[in-house]
């Protein structure tokens, strides 16, 4: 969200939510509130009311209304990925394909989530970390490995598979590899990835509160990227920078408990097929059910990464691991840019609709 506020240069103010426990409430039950704030612990919301409030994931969706209905509805909400609530009162919904929302007025489909690195920093992180690199041949390939989610596990075996699978790569290219584990990466699967690389390599374990993190140094030198399955971000990062990315995968976990199978499955069945654009086709009875059963909060929608990567593929920003990189039109990401210009699109229309005149300022609302 920093990074929209940002792209818009508007004066924008960043608001840090603390969740308590009625934060797990279902949003249909929330309504418009700050119930499931910590109000002492998070940053204050107080008047004067912005003009433009961004939210992101289920959580800040309540927060967001309720400062719409302190406004006097005034307050345009612009809200990123899936709110969980009933979309009416959101003025834009910028979401992407994994989520699979239905097309509508104030939905839109973007191709990956909104990411933008400032050039500055990479031109400075190319230039202190390229001495480092010196002993190592080019070409370079970035690996960016995530870890566990919700949707995939990280285990020792997979990263084993992973390390052996491009070390292959980085040999025949006769180059070199940049590897970096994250926050979320198993110590058993970063421990099995870096004793299986087989290759010229530079490594980089992650770790918290570390003073030297070389990933804006890889993102800048990086002739290609290695990017894991999980991680959405990742991959959209490394999408902006017009460089080959290849995604390696490896399948989806099942869910944990026979509920969450169940519910699964029926999700699977009756939720919107998607078109080659990535956007759900026309609505049909049992997806509208599934649509409002998601709205209320009572089922949370599994991601399709399948899908997301699908659309990204489609506009040649990816490929699967092992597939011809040829196949790559190496066009950079620029679906920040199309958000920004619905953004402003907001505050050129009159208020009936979704907007009104235009505003000096905006303001964040943290996820």
């Amino acid at each position: 969200m920093k990074s929209l506020g940002a792209a818009l240069g508007w004066p924008h103010e960043t608001k840090q939510l603390v969740y308590s426990r009625l934060s797990r409430v279902p949003n249909a039950l929330l309504g418009a509130s700050v119930l499931g704030v910590d109000r002492g612990a998070s940053s204050p919301l107080v008047p004067p009311w912005p003009d433009l409030a961004i939210g992101a994931s289920r959580r800040s969706a309540p927060v967001a209304r309720w400062i719409k209905q302190q406004s006097g509805g005034r307050t345009r909400l612009v809200h990123l990925m899936h709110t969980q609530a009933p979309p009416e009162p959101f003025d834009l919904i910028l979401t992407t394909p994994q989520y699979r929302l239905p097309a509508r007025p104030n939905v839109r489909h973007q191709a990956a989530p909104l990411v933008r690195i400032d050039a500055d920093r990479l031109t400075a992180a190319a230039a202190d970390w390229a001495p480092r690199f010196t002993a190592l041949r080019r070409p370079f390939t970035a690996l960016l490995v995530g870890g566990n989610s919700s949707s995939y596990m990280l285990t020792a075996e997979v990263a084993g598979r992973l390390a052996r699978d491009v070390s292959a790569q980085v040999r025949a290219s006769g180059g070199s590899l940049l590897v970096t584990t994250s926050v979320r990466t198993p110590v058993a699967a970063a421990d099995r990835l870096f004793s299986e690389i087989d290759c010229p390599v530079y490594e980089y374990r992650w770790q918290p509160n570390a003073t030297e993190n070389p990933y804006l140094g890889y993102l800048a030198l990086a002739d290609r990227f290695v990017v894991t399955v999980d991680s959405a971000a990742l991959v959209a990062e490394a999408c902006t920078l017009g460089k080959p990315v290849e995604v390696f995968t490896w399948p989806i976990q099942a869910p944990r408990t026979r509920l969450k199978r169940i519910l699964r499955a029926w999700g699977e069945r009756n939720r919107h097929p998607l078109d080659a654009t990535g956007v759900p086709r026309p609505e049909h009875g049992r997806a509208r059910l599934y649509d409002r059963l998601v709205y209320w909060g009572l089922v949370k929608p599994p991601r399709d990464f399948e899908a997301y990567h699908r659309v990204l593929q489609a506009r040649g920003l990816v490929t699967m691991h092992g597939a011809p990189a040829e196949s790559l039109r190496r066009q950079p990401l620029d679906d920040m840019e199309r958000a920004v210009a619905h953004i402003r699109g907001l505050f050129e229309r009159p208020m009936g609709q979704r907007a009104g005149a235009v505003h000096a300022q905006a303001s964040h609302v943290a996820a």
